[in-house]
C-alpha cells in the first residue's frame, strides 16, 4: 500500500463518520494524520483511534491543503459548501451525501466499477452511492452477463439509522415509552415508528416519489451501466436500528437459469449467498458484517422469466462507510 498520508473525516461524530474512523483503524489504513471535523455543535467530541482519543474540530476553519483526501459524511449542504474548497486546495473528496450528480462526481463501488479510476489523477471528486444502491448493485451486477434484465421492482425496508442519530434516538425513545406504558409523543418522525411501518422515507415530490427512491433509481442505473433500465422503488421505514433489507423482483428477457444465478452470486465479491431453505436477517446476520447477504433466490410462481431475491446488509457499515474506505484504498494506490 502507498506511503502514509493525511486524511480528514467531515461529519466524524455522526453514525457514518464514526464508522469510517473505526474501519480506518480496523483495516490499518496508512495514515500520517487523521483530522476529525464536525459542526460547531459537535466540535469538541472525542473519538477513540488506535489507543488515543482524537478531538473533533470545526470544519469551517480547516485548511484542506493539510490533507490529501477527505471523506464528506455530514450531509449535502456541508458537501456543497466545503468540497469545492477541498478540491481547490488539491485534496481529493469522497462524498457520501449524494450532493453531486453523476456528471460532477463518479459513482464508485470498487467491486463493480473500479476501472473508472484508470488514468485519472488527483484531486478527484468521487461519490459514494446511497447504502441501498450499493447493496442492490453488488447483488445485481454479477447477474448482468447471464440475465437480460428488463425491469427491477424493489421494496427497500430501511433502518432508522438511514436518517442518522436522530432516527436511532427516536426509535429508542418511542420504544421505551410504549414498553413503559407512557403516552407516545412523535418528534423526529411525524407518527409512531416503534412497532410500526411507515410507507415512505422523507417527503415525496409532487408525483409521490421520495428523495431516497429517486436517488436509488438513478444510482442503480449508473452502477449497472444500464441507463434505460426500468426501476420501480418503494422505500419504507421499518423499526430496525441498523440493517436495510430488500425484496427484489427482476423481469428478464429469457428463462432464468437458477443454477447459474446461484453460481454467479456465490462467486461475487462482497456478496454472501445463503443456502436454500434459509434466509438472512439484518439483526441475526448483516449488522457489523462486510458483505451483502442474499437469500430466497427463486423463479416466479408462474413466470420463468422472473427472478426474486431477498437482500440484507448493514446500511451504515457495508452500505456506506466501508465502501467509502474501499474507494480510498483504491485512490492511494496511485491516484492521490
Amino acid at each position: 500500500m502507498s506511503q502514509p498520508f493525511a486524511i480528514a473525516v467531515i461529519g466524524a461524530t455522526g453514525t457514518v463518520g464514526e464508522t469510517i474512523v473505526q474501519i480506518l483503524e480496523e483495516r490499518d489504513f496508512p495514515l500520517s494524520e487523521l483530522h476529525l471535523l464536525a459542526s460547531a455543535e459537535s466540535s469538541g467530541t472525542s473519538l477513540p483511534f488506535k489507543g488515543k482519543n482524537l478531538r473533533a474540530r470545526e470544519v469551517d476553519a480547516f485548511d484542506f491543503s493539510r490533507v490529501g483526501l477527505a471523506f464528506f459524511a455530514a450531509g449535502a449542504a456541508i458537501s456543497r459548501s466545503f468540497a469545492p474548497r477541498a478540491l481547490q486546495a488539491g485534496c481529493s473528496v469522497i462524498d457520501l451525501s449524494g450532493a453531486f450528480d453523476h456528471q460532477q462526481a463518479s459513482l464508485l463501488v470498487p467491486e463493480i466499477n473500479a476501472a473508472q479510476l484508470a488514468g485519472r489523477s488527483a484531486p478527484l471528486l468521487l461519490s459514494n452511492p446511497g447504502s441501498a444502491a450499493t447493496a442492490l448493485a453488488l447483488a445485481l451486477a454479477p447477474l448482468r452477463e447471464v440475465l437480460d434484465i428488463q425491469r427491477v421492482d424493489v421494496t427497500a425496508c430501511m433502518a432508522v439509522s438511514t436518517l442518522g442519530r436522530e432516527g436511532v434516538s427516536e426509535l429508542a425513545r418511542q420504544t421505551a415509552e410504549l414498553l413503559n406504558m407512557r403516552p407516545l409523543e412523535p418528534r423526529f418522525y411525524d407518527r409512531q415508528v416503534a412497532f410500526n411501518l411507515l410507507a415512505q422515507v422523507g417527503t415525496p415530490d409532487e408525483h409521490g416519489h421520495a428523495p431516497q427512491e429517486k436517488r436509488l433509481v438513478s444510482e442503480l442505473r449508473e452502477l449497472l451501466a444500464l441507463p434505460l433500465l426500468k426501476v420501480c422503488a418503494t422505500c419504507i421505514q421499518v423499526p430496525v436500528f441498523f440493517g436495510d433489507s430488500f425484496s427484489i423482483s427482476l423481469q428478464t428477457a429469457q428463462d432464468v437459469d437458477l443454477a447459474l444465478v446461484n453460481k454467479r452470486l456465490d462467486a461475487a465479491p462482497g456478496v454472501e449467498l445463503v443456502d436454500a431453505g434459509d434466509y438472512p436477517t439484518p439483526v441475526g446476520d448483516a449488522v457489523g458484517q462486510d458483505v451483502v447477504y442474499v437469500g430466497r433466490v427463486r423463479r416466479g410462481i408462474d413466470d420463468s422469466r422472473q427472478l426474486s431475491l431477498w437482500l440484507t446488509c448493514d446500511n451504515v457499515r457495508k452500505g456506506a462507510a466501508l465502501n467509502a474506505v474501499q474507494v480510498a484504498e483504491l485512490l492511494i494506490k496511485g491516484h492521490v
